[in-house]
């Protein structure tokens, strides 16, 4: 059932619409025209647990997202927002209720195993720290360091500088909706020699590396010590939390990182890279990673 509705939603992941395009270097009238769009729709997702033995269920979040990897995007969510530490924590994770007027399904139920401990707090404690409500960068990263599970500072992984460079080309090739739409965030897997092994696309640049993590996580292949994670955009705190709670011992982004992405990456011992093109990159963090 999972592989039919994820078929359906990637199927969604693009709506066209009319359009005038002008041309402001010729005398002409706008002229119709088509054009695709990415799709962004809401997705709720809800999560089933036990008190005891009292069964109850709670909506505990709601992302505006591109359809496809739906399931992959709650599962991962929960992982790095710390309310799932290992598969086995989830009895099941699938579509719930009926599909809307244009076919999609909009809410997923992430059921939790019976005897698995559930620290709802915690979603609320990240939104302080990562909201912009005046929280200090040294309490958001003391936040962070509590859900730390890896030793990322001594995972022994490098890459070099060639390889390094011409990541973003590799994950252009590999972004199929962006090439219809030029309207989509990238993350992608990689190893040390440079080989995308993985990619998911979203119109949040936190989703898409969400369905990333989700998919390993799913798959038992966390933590993400042989491979590092690309981003098509910039490196923010958020998407560094996320590196770290995978374990990934390197992120590289095509943009510019933040200052409190910096601070995460030096404090975890994550090699940080940003502005990455094909001649020339920063390094931030950990440079010794990159030969």
């Amino acid at each position: 059932m999972a592989a039919n509705l994820d078929d359906a939603l990637r199927r969604h992941s693009m709506r066209q619409f009319e359009i005038r395009r002008v041309d402001t270097q010729a005398d002409a009238d706008a002229r119709v025209d088509d054009d695709v769009v990415a799709t962004e729709e809401p997705l709720e997702i809800r999560l089933g647990y036990f008190v005891g033995d009292e069964h109850r269920e709670r909506s505990i979040s709601v992302t505006m997202r591109t359809p496809g990897k739906d399931l992959e995007l709650a599962v991962g969510f929960l992982y790095t927002e710390g309310i799932v530490r290992t598969p086995s924590d989830i009895a099941s994770v699938g579509p719930c209720g009926p599909p809307a007027a244009d076919g999609l399904v909009n809410v997923v139920r992430v059921e939790i195993a019976q005897g698995v401990p559930v620290d709802l707090d915690r979603l609320e404690r990240h939104f302080y720290t990562s909201s912009s409500c005046g929280v200090c960068g040294k309490s958001s990263l003391e936040a962070v360091k509590v859900q730390s599970r890896y030793d990322i500072a001594s995972v022994p992984f490098t890459i070099g500088r060639d390889a390094l460079a011409g990541l973003p080309e590799a994950l252009r090739r590999e972004q199929a909706v962006f090439d219809r739409t030029g309207g989509l965030h990238a993350s992608g897997l990689f190893d040390r020699n440079g080989r995308i092994v993985l990619v998911r696309e979203d119109v949040g640049r936190h989703n898409a590396l969400d369905k990333l993590i989700g998919n390993r996580f799913m798959a038992g292949a966390l933590p993400l010590a042989e491979h590092g994670i690309v981003v098509s955009g910039r490196a923010s705190f958020e998407l560094m939390q996320k590196a770290m709670m995978a374990g990934c011992p390197l992120l590289a982004a095509v943009g510019a990182p933040s200052s409190l992405a910096v601070e995460l990456a030096k404090e975890f011992g994550i090699t940080l890279v940003g502005f990455l093109k094909r001649d020339r990159f920063n390094i931030y963090s950990r440079p010794e990673r990159v030969l």
